[in-house]
């Protein structure tokens, strides 16, 4: 039976329970939280892996292997979605170096994006993408903040209904353009929309969240840590006493358990530089999730800072 996002949704809000989610188990470790595609049912680890930034290295030997290294971590702890676009430099071969040197694992769920205002340039452009990753055909691929979006969207709903990509959708970033966001997800039957989401930047529960959820939409979650900037602002404060009882052990998984924690996020997909960082950003996923009063108590623990 497909499972779709508002009964998912519903069956949260009656059991009154953040944490009562579906889970997969780890080998000697706390469970991973699992979260449905709505459109198939298919589940998704919760935590993924942007690549904005930290992949764009080039050409240099010792940083490709160093993503490599970071995608050998985050798929030994479970984790299945990566995200790219033709936007991030290198990124996309960076990508495909690391899937060959780690034997094309089969946990790999593509996300990738397509970037240019050429109506007809779109589907050469997917093309290029799908080489740089070595892939056979991407899992999904998401029109990238709204560029040419009508005549992208027509290549997208094509190439799903032959079968040469799985899922489609939309992405946008840093709260812009949410009016248009919204009309695209009232006219279309959209797999998958990105956004900005996280403790501080709250804008999209007021009306995309709730739009996903009622429409049968999955939500990846962009920019978690503000590039950064909200984990560093934090690094000098101290962790509240009572993170321990929703198994934050660090501002990042603090952060990302409260993204986690609502019931229209499917996947965060924080990018990092580091194998511990990518083991702390997945490891989030497991144990215990915070429920509404909690979350707010946590949103305003960071806003006084």
């Amino acid at each position: 039976m497909t499972v779709t996002r508002r009964t998912f949704v519903k069956g949260i809000a009656a059991s009154g329970v953040a944490s009562a989610l579906p889970t997969i188990a780890r080998g000697g470790s706390s469970p991973l939280l699992m979260r449905p595609i709505p459109s198939s049912g298919e589940m998704l680890p919760a935590v993924g892996l942007g690549t904005w930034i930290t992949f764009n290295v080039g050409d240099d030997p010792a940083l490709r292997d160093e993503c490599a290294d970071v995608m050998e971590a985050f798929f030994a702890s479970g984790g299945r979605m990566i995200d790219s676009s033709p936007m991030y430099g290198s990124s996309q071969p960076v990508i495909g170096y690391g899937l060959d040197k780690l034997g094309r694992p089969g946990p790999l769920f593509s996300a990738e994006k397509v970037w240019t205002s050429s109506a007809a340039g779109g589907p050469a452009q997917i093309e290029r993408s799908r080489g740089f990753w070595g892939v056979e055909r991407f899992d999904l691929v998401q029109v990238h903040n709204l560029v040419a979006w009508e005549a992208h969207m027509e290549t997208l709903s094509a190439m799903k209904a032959e079968g040469r990509i799985r899922y489609v959708g939309i992405t946008t970033s840093e709260g812009r353009r949410h009016d248009l966001f919204e009309k695209i997800m009232r006219r279309y039957p959209l797999d998958f929309v990105q956004l900005t989401y996280n403790i501080v930047d709250r804008e999209a529960e007021k009306r995309l969240l709730p739009l996903a959820a009622e429409s049968g939409m999955a939500v990846i979650v962009n920019r978690p840590f503000r590039q950064g900037e909200l984990t560093q602002r934090l690094e000098g404060e101290a962790l509240p006493p009572w993170a321990a009882d929703i198994g934050a052990a660090s501002w990042a998984q603090f952060i990302l358990k409260f993204i986690l924690a609502h019931p229209a996020v499917t996947v965060a997909i924080p990018a990092t530089t580091r194998v511990d960082h990518v083991r702390e950003n997945v490891a989030a996923a497991a144990g215990v999730l915070p429920d509404a009063a909690m979350r707010e108590r946590m949103a305003a623990y960071v806003r006084d800072i």
